[in-house]
């Protein structure tokens, strides 16, 4: 699954369970502050990545992640 697959699979995650406008997910808004998830929320959508990839992001770089660029970023090098 390349990136741009990636991105429409995290954004119908994002606008189907966490109910989420459409037109505010972008790969730079911030998943805490824009898109106002929070701490389970963040958990359950890395849940979901690691169901729809295979990858488990590691808690340091977990942490780090801000916007849904990071994300891909993250998911890129493992």
């Amino acid at each position: 699954m390349n990136d741009d697959q990636l991105f429409i699979k995290i954004k119908e995650i994002l606008v189907k369970q966490l109910e989420i406008d459409e037109s505010v997910v972008t790969l730079d808004a911030n998943l805490y502050e824009e898109l106002e998830i929070d701490s389970i929320d963040a958990v359950d959508l890395m849940v979901q990545i690691k169901e729809l990839t295979g990858k488990k992001i590691p808690p340091d770089q977990f942490q780090k992640i801000r916007t849904i660029a990071d994300v891909l970023e993250v998911l890129s090098r493992l």
